[in-house]
């Protein structure tokens, strides 16, 4: 954030130094820090995680957070530090991951944090509060004419909604296709790339890219989001996502998973 207290914009955002995986519990401490006493309104944090069959029965390999006022993204390897990416303090010896992933009064964002949420959960015991979802926030900002019956993806929003330029939108299809190329079977890749150590250049910009526009989604879904009905529709159906996402039955596979949570 600049003196002024404007936000450089997501396309603005220097990416070069947040190339490199947090693989050890000293860096974890130095990001824990970038954490401590950032604003919430509007959110600091964006987060994503890419994995094994992401979920209960798969593996977490990497977690992608955007600390927005800091222009920083930080790719934390999971997979390499496991429990200590969680629990290892920032220098006041309390802050850790998961405090902050599990604090109420810290807003954090996700798109679809339903995966996510069961990954966290599942596998390192973390209970998500404080979520705003992207996903739902599109849906719940739809004009009234339109069905609000399945949700989109992220690319669908993206395309739709990020107003990138033609050049932008190019170089983000560019990079979200090598990505693919390289890690969906469907294509001939394998999700195992995701744990390949050094991490590959294309998969590194493939895990930055899309956590990079988020906040631009964010805002401009919020901006619409001026009916309380649906502020607080939105808030209570991703309190319930988390909740669903905690339960035994939860699955994150199938067409259910398209349909969102109002007729």
């Amino acid at each position: 954030m600049s003196a002024s207290g404007a936000q450089k914009s997501p396309e603005a955002m220097d990416t070069s130094q947040s190339s490199g995986l947090i693989d050890s519990p000293e860096a974890i401490t130095q990001v824990v820090d970038t954490m401590i006493a950032l604003p919430s309104s509007p959110p600091s944090l964006f987060i994503d995680l890419e994995g094994v069959s992401l979920s209960r029965h798969g593996t977490i390999s990497i977690l992608q957070i955007l600390v927005f006022p800091h222009e920083q993204i930080y790719l934390i390897d999971v997979r390499i530090l496991g429990f200590k990416a969680f629990h290892t303090p920032g220098t006041d010896g309390q802050t850790t991951l998961e405090s902050i992933l599990e604090a109420k009064a810290i807003s954090k964002v996700f798109f679809d944090v339903r995966r996510d949420s069961d990954a966290l959960y599942a596998h390192f015991g973390i209970s998500l509060a404080g979520i705003q979802d992207i996903q739902l926030m599109e849906l719940a900002t739809r004009h009234p004419g339109l069905p609000r019956k399945y949700i989109n993806g992220l690319a669908r929003c993206i395309e739709k909604d990020a107003a990138m330029t033609l050049v932008e939108l190019q170089c983000w299809r560019s990079v979200k296709e090598k990505g693919m190329r390289l890690f969906n079977p469907n294509r001939g890749g394998s999700y195992e790339v995701f744990n390949a150590r050094p991490l590959s250049e294309d998969i590194r910009a493939y895990c930055i890219q899309d956590v990079k526009l988020m906040p631009k989604l964010w805002a401009i879904y919020n901006t619409k989001l001026v009916s309380p009905l649906w502020k607080e529709r939105a808030e209570k159906a991703t309190r319930d996502r988390v909740v669903m996402s905690q339960s035994a039955l939860f699955n994150g596979d199938g067409p259910h998973m398209a349909l969102g949570p109002w007729p």
